[in-house]
């Protein structure tokens, strides 16, 4: 008698048996925390939000969905709301024509000419330049010759010791200084004469604006 050779296929297995063992080896490359993980938070969503039921009329994924979208817009403008507080912030601290106050800082001289105010100015002229900070903050445009704080004057004032008095002299605005911090002035070497030896390159100033006029963009 011939036996009938033995067959080597696969044998067939129920549908629901065969989408089980398609789902184990899906997910058996995952360590058991996080299969563990996996499974909480579905059950935990299982619990609040059934897959089976409608939520508004949309499904349990399309609710989810709309849901992160509406996270992720409220922290857009929370952060959007933040950065311009904070922007406002630093302008308040800065020495703008809205402060009406005092400010010190250091006092140098430089070689003037054709200024970021489009201006041509000599040594002898009393000129100055502001910090880029400052400058910066007000700018309208990419043309700095826009700025509202060019032409704007200052009233600088320091103790004079070589000739034992306090000396002022008024400044107006036509340069950006790139090394100047925020309440440092460059002026022209005329203007530095009046103030301070000239040998000196570096001295303390105190100076505050004159008539001060609010930018009205600036005020909030």
């Amino acid at each position: 008698m011939v036996m009938a050779p033995a067959s080597h296929s696969t044998p067939q297995l129920p549908e629901w048996e065969g989408q089980g063992t398609r789902q184990n080896l899906h997910t058996s490359h995952l360590s058991p925390g996080k299969s563990s993980i996996r499974a909480s938070v579905r059950d935990y969503l299982d619990r609040i939000l059934p897959p089976h039921r409608r939520y508004y009329s949309y499904s349990r994924r399309t609710l989810l969905i709309v849901i992160a979208i509406s996270v992720l817009v409220i922290l857009a403008l929370i952060t959007g709301l933040a950065a311009g507080l904070s922007g406002r912030s630093r302008n308040e601290n800065l020495p703008l024509p809205s402060n009406a106050q005092n400010f010190t800082g250091d006092l140098t001289y430089y070689q003037p000419g054709l200024g970021a105010c489009g201006v041509i100015s000599s040594d002898k002229d009393d000129i100055f330049s502001i910090s880029h900070f400052v400058f910066d903050a007000v700018s309208k445009d990419s043309n700095p010759n826009n700025n509202p704080l060019c032409g704007l004057r200052i009233r600088a004032t320091r103790f004079y010791e070589e000739v034992n008095a306090r000396r002022s002299v008024d400044l107006t605005l036509v340069d950006r200084c790139v090394g100047c911090k925020a309440t440092d002035i460059d002026v022209s070497p005329g203007a530095f004469d009046k103030l301070a030896d000239p040998a000196l390159g570096r001295v303390p100033v105190t100076w505050a604006w004159l008539s001060p006029t609010p930018l009205p963009y600036l005020q909030g």
